[in-house]
């Protein structure tokens, strides 16, 4: 079995909701299946650290997790138009992956979710892909052949899959989000598959 890691962090949910529908794509493709990982909150306090194992949700992800994977999704929450501090954290502790080409030649795909409608959903997505781009990974958007870019109202970019959350809850992630979200983590899971062959 090919498995596509999904590695995100969370902090109100919405984030954690794109990776589980990116995880029913993957799981969509014959011969594949996902892994949810997420990271522990960056503390402001020196001291401070986190417990080994989330009180809830998917394991914390470790370095095993990048090495083992056939493909990737980085999900993150909208930080002032770039990844929260947490998933940048994690991604500078992969300098031994890198030396080691480890990501060299794998496919993946970014997602993001933000408060506000102009919040640099694009800009985020962008900036994610920047360290994929010094692993070697080959990058994947969502093409215009996916109906749903054209029709939604909130989320959704050819960078890849984001939600709207807007400034109170609105209830989750909408239709077309979520069928994007899908698409994405199907299309990633079926090019992983057809490189594990070649």
């Amino acid at each position: 079995m090919g498995e596509i890691l999904i590695l995100y962090y969370s902090r109100t949910g919405a984030t954690a909701e794109m990776a589980r529908q990116i995880a029913r794509g993957v799981g969509e493709v014959a011969g594949m299946i996902s892994r949810l990982r997420t990271v522990p909150s960056v503390s402001a306090v020196c001291q401070a650290t986190e417990d080994d194992i989330p009180p809830d949700g998917p394991p914390y992800a470790s370095l095993d997790d990048l090495w083992e994977c056939d493909g990737l999704a980085l999900g993150s929450p909208t930080r002032f138009g770039n990844m929260a501090a947490p998933l940048k954290y994690f991604l500078d502790s992969t300098g031994d992956l890198w030396l080691a080409g480890a990501l060299v030649g794998k496919p993946a795909a970014v997602f993001t979710s933000a408060a506000t409608l102009h919040g640099g959903h694009e800009t985020t997505l962008l900036t994610m892909m920047l360290p994929l781009l010094h692993h070697g990974m080959v990058l994947m958007g969502l093409p215009y052949t996916e109906a749903d870019l054209h029709n939604t109202r909130s989320g959704g970019t050819p960078y890849g899959a984001s939600h709207w959350a807007g400034p109170a809850p609105r209830g989750g992630l909408d239709q077309e989000e979520k069928r994007l979200c899908r698409a994405m983590g199907h299309r990633l899971a079926e090019v992983a598959r057809k490189l594990r062959k070649t």
